[in-house]
């Protein structure tokens, strides 16, 4: 991650990928293991770090919570390139995906390695060791909501690590004893946690007060959700930047709507054989015009491409459509030499349209091979996200003016008149301009029941949740029933 070094602790390496070469050199060798490591301040911070790092994988988050939904669709240069995000697209996936299976796996990593700093958080006492264990707690409810938000119940393991005779032996947590857990881990971050961060990128007591008032908005608990949006609102520590337009370049990055974002580097080179190993932003490299060669843009992958539905869905004085969605011919022709500008499609889709939000473009690029080393961030919580989070949650509660009221501070940023909030649609509808391309529409449509009316082939009561893989639940030895429909 920008601005935070990488580290790995070695006993958990298998959780991640085995190809990843980016390990801690110590000197001498072999001198350090995993049960006389936390001897030193120094020691809790590297660990810590390591376990920011699988925050890398939110790339597929991205992905899949667009290309599940009516925003996108896979692209690429085939079908069978990156199959796992074709079949998504087309909601005939099943237990055998490598995408989803990496969702799991990652996430999974990235509680592993905070639940190693919890199991030592004993070990010694040392000034800022509370901030320390808040930022982890922090991070394990982050991987936690995101795997029980893809795939439901799933083993909730807590502060220690496990062996494989353990492993074997784990059932599956229902979700609600995993929110529990969630908000347990938030509130504590949120009890040590400063406003700002001492280093961007570190998680701070507001990104902890919106994760939980999300967690609790996921769980239809709209009154915690209002009261928690209430308060972190009511700090002022976050804005709306004036231009909608400068929210997603490389230069505007950490400005005041900033809740919380995954950091990206492309300053460090990368291999296709260990996407989480990447320093850079897969999702914008990927996302870039496939062969392009003009002005502006860099060429890429033509993955995760806008519907021409999500482009109709705005107003065409909405500042905010061409800011999420390339046009590409549309963008050739008012060049000032359209014929001199190139690019192919691929066979995995084409629509006419690019993510404008997480693409590549010529003044952001990274090293070679600049598919792999974007440094756009992942906005992850963006105070914009966070009020219309708090006006669904004070509509469902019959605060309806303080639901326009938050509404409309977003239209009048997106250059658009304001409107009369009297449906819960209309905040949907809302949350679809402002947030489209960000990785929400496919849980967005899924958390308030919506997602077989607007998503070709979803089947109720199989689909809104995804399946286990399968090699996971070979691997916990049949215990695991897998998701209905699957």
């Amino acid at each position: 991650m920008r601005s935070l070094k990488y580290f790995l602790v070695s006993i958990l390496i298998v959780l991640s990928s085995s190809s990843c070469e980016k390990f801690l050199s110590v000197d001498p060798q072999y001198t350090q293991d995993v049960e006389n490591f936390f001897e030193t301040k120094e020691d809790y911070e590297r660990a810590l770090v390591g376990a920011y790092d699988l925050l890398q994988g939110s790339f597929l988050t991205l992905w899949i919570g667009e290309i599940a939904s009516d925003n996108s669709i896979a692209g690429g240069e085939s079908v069978n390139d990156s199959q796992g995000l074709h079949q998504i697209d087309m909601m005939n996936h099943g237990g055998i995906n490598s995408e989803l299976r990496n969702v799991l796996r990652y996430n999974y990593a990235g509680i592993t390695r905070v639940n190693y700093i919890m199991e030592n958080q004993d070990k010694i006492d040392f000034v800022g060791k509370d901030h320390i264990l808040a930022e982890a707690r922090f991070l394990r409810a982050y991987y936690y909501f995101e795997l029980v938000k893809f795939f439901g119940d799933i083993p909730l393991i807590i502060d220690k690590r496990i062996g494989i005779e353990e492993a074997v032996k784990l059932e599956r947590t229902p979700k609600a004893e995993v929110y529990a857990q969630i908000e347990a881990d938030l509130q504590y971050a949120i009890s040590i946690l400063n406003p700002v961060a001492s280093q961007k990128g570190r998680a701070t007591k507001g990104a902890a007060m919106a994760f939980l008032g999300k967690a609790y908005l996921y769980q239809n608990k709209f009154t915690e959700a209002a009261a928690t949006f209430d308060e972190l609102i009511a700090t002022g520590t976050y804005s709306l930047i004036p231009n909608y337009a400068d929210l997603f370049s490389v230069a505007n990055e950490n400005n005041s709507e900033t809740v919380f974002d995954v950091q990206y580097s492309g300053l460090e080179g990368a291999s296709y054989g260990c996407y989480i190993c990447a320093e850079g932003n897969i999702a914008a490299g990927f996302g870039g015009i496939r062969q392009y060669n003009g002005p502006v843009y860099s060429d890429g992958n033509s993955y995760n491409l806008p519907t021409q539905d999500l482009y109709a869905a705005f107003s065409s004085i909405d500042q905010r459509r061409q800011t999420t969605i390339l046009n590409i011919d549309a963008f050739i022709a008012a060049q000032p030499a359209p014929n001199d500008i190139h690019y192919a499609i691929g066979a995995g889709g084409h629509t006419g349209y690019y993510s404008n939000k997480y693409i590549k473009r010529l003044d952001e690029m990274g090293l070679p091979d600049n598919d792999l080393t974007s440094p756009v961030n992942y906005r992850v919580i963006r105070y914009a996200d966070v009020l219309l989070m708090a006006a669904e949650a004070h509509y469902q509660i019959g605060n309806t003016s303080t639901a326009q009221s938050l509404v409309n501070q977003i239209r009048v940023r997106a250059g658009v008149p304001g409107v009369s909030v009297n449906s819960l649609d209309v905040i949907y509808r809302e949350r679809r301009y402002e947030l489209s391309m960000e990785g929400l529409r496919f849980f967005d449509l899924v958390r308030t029941g919506q997602a077989a009316n607007f998503i070709d082939g979803f089947v109720v009561g199989k689909h809104e949740l995804f399946p286990i893989p399968q090699v996971e639940i070979d691997l916990a030895g049949g215990k695991w029933n897998q998701n209905p429909g699957y």
